[in-house]
């Protein structure tokens, strides 16, 4: 029997479309999420006391989410494809294994970030600009693993501009005071992260010459996570503290740092599936958090 998910309703797609399904992701939506949920968390912060958020800005969000989510991949694989046949785990994306060319990619690329430019522009003229401002580190990002063993940082930096854009497309501008807290404790998330899910692919980065902080950590991971993951809780108290968050947002905040802990705690950085399953949870996190700040702001 079929079940209602992602993958499946990839694989129920024409086929010549499943490629292209495959290559934006659409099969695995947990990085959706992860880049969505940063976004709602400042469009949420941002709503009137007493306010629900704005429901039509979360579903703007949630299509330039699917869209950049989506161009993203097919960035990193154009650079990677070389890179991507020489591991298991993803020797089968559509461009390594020729499922698809170069230039097809191009053109879907193009696609994607036209769509996604019609999203952005839809909201206001700081936004815009805010919102066109990201693509550079869109661009860069899958480079980044090539230079430096901190390219987990860049996709922290790249993944959460949502905290600034979501605050900016409701109130027109960024009260920093609450907004650059909010990114960094996204950034730090993605740190907690990424680093788990670089974990799974250790011994092919090994041999391929790819850097990442799984393996500038190595066996003192756990250490670092829990440093990452402190940094996160407390400028999301700082961020609450600054917009006037109340009872709800910190038991929320406590929540996601029972979550993180026992992540981390339970983490087996030595078993891909363990370290995939870790990565995934992280969904539940971000809606925790996006709960705690709804009823909060009620």
């Amino acid at each position: 029997p079929r079940s209602f998910s992602a993958a499946e309703l990839v694989r129920a797609a024409p086929a010549p479309l499943q490629p292209y399904l495959r290559l934006m992701r659409l099969h695995q939506p947990a990085g959706t999420w992860l880049l969505y949920l940063p976004c709602t968390w400042s469009i949420g912060l941002a709503a009137a006391p007493g306010c629900l958020p704005d429901w039509r800005m979360l579903s703007l969000f949630g299509v330039g989410a699917v869209l950049m989510r989506g161009a993203g991949c097919t960035i990193n694989d154009m650079w990677d494809r070389d890179y991507d046949r020489q591991v298991a785990r993803t020797a089968s994306r559509p461009l390594a294994a020729g499922d698809i060319s170069t230039f097809q990619s191009l053109v879907f690329l193009g696609g994607q970030l036209s769509l996604a430019l019609c999203v952005l522009l839809c909201l206001n003229y700081y936004s815009i600009i805010l919102g066109a401002a990201s693509l550079s580190l869109v661009i860069t990002y899958p480079l980044m693993k090539r230079i430096t063993y901190w390219p987990q940082l860049v996709l922290g930096l790249t993944f959460n501009w949502g905290a600034l854009l979501g605050w900016s497309a409701i109130r027109g501008s960024c009260e920093w005071s609450v907004c650059l807290p909010l990114y960094f404790a996204g950034v730090m998330w993605t740190l907690v992260y990424d680093t788990i899910y670089a974990h799974q692919d250790k011994r092919d980065d090994i041999m391929i010459g790819v850097k990442s902080t799984a393996l500038q950590f190595k066996e003192d991971t756990k250490q670092w996570l829990s440093g990452f993951s402190l940094a996160m809780l407390l400028s999301l108290c700082v961020a609450g503290m600054n917009c006037n968050q109340t009872f709800p947002y910190y038991s929320a905040v406590a929540a996601v740092g029972a979550h993180l802990a026992h992540q981390i705690y339970t983490l087996d950085i030595d078993k891909p599936e363990d370290c995939w399953k870790k990565f995934a949870s992280n969904r539940t996190v971000g809606i925790l958090l996006f709960i705690g700040i709804v009823l909060g702001n009620l």
